[in-house]
């Protein structure tokens, strides 16, 4: 994985997150209540923002590669979120994935018409049979574009996240090849 992937859709630009990001990912991951479901406590100093800069950078190279994007309306700077596909698994053609988005995207279709650029990406460029997602079950909005993207659950992991000091179920859901190839032309 060498060049950096930059996605794009009528709208937006999926781009590598950079250092100068880390503000605007402060704003995003420090949003208690858009960070309520993602898995981790909200962040609250810059230097966690660039650490996640850091992290999101590193996973290229690791062992299990993954790539996260930065999300922006075309014409616009700021991130308005960020997703990825993470923990891949070459042998088994599998890979997870994981979004967050900024309180100024929800309701405009944003993660959605990002996640159908990258899940195609995912499944063309790195060869994947399957994509698997983790989400609390009172993760409503979550549980839906997921639904809509043509993903399943396929059960319930008992006390598998722990985040806000509590041990939480998440469910697991999946997408497969085949179900993707067959869902309808993205509308926006």
């Amino acid at each position: 994985m060498n060049d950096f992937p930059t996605l794009e859709t009528d709208r937006l630009l999926l781009r590598e997150i950079v250092m100068s990001d880390a503000p605007t990912l402060l704003d995003m991951h420090g949003d208690a209540e858009a960070m309520k479901w993602f898995g981790i406590d909200p962040i609250t100093e810059l230097s966690q923002a660039q650490a996640l800069v850091e992290t999101f950078a590193a996973w290229r190279v690791q062992p299990n590669p993954g790539t996260r994007w930065g999300i922006q309306f075309k014409g616009q700077e700021a991130l308005v979120g960020n997703c990825g596909l993470f923990k891949w698994n070459r042998g088994w053609k599998s890979c997870s994935l994981g979004f967050a988005l900024a309180q100024s995207g929800w309701g405009k279709g944003v993660m959605h018409e990002a996640l159908q650029a990258m899940l195609a990406w995912g499944f063309e460029q790195m060869q994947l049979n399957r994509l698997e997602a983790t989400v609390h079950p009172e993760n409503q909005a979550c549980l839906k574009l997921l639904n809509r993207l043509g993903f399943e659950q396929e059960g319930r992991l008992r006390e598998a996240g722990y985040w806000l000091g509590e041990h939480c179920d998440l469910l697991q859901l999946s997408l497969l090849r085949a179900k993707f190839k067959t869902m309808p032309s993205p509308t926006h």
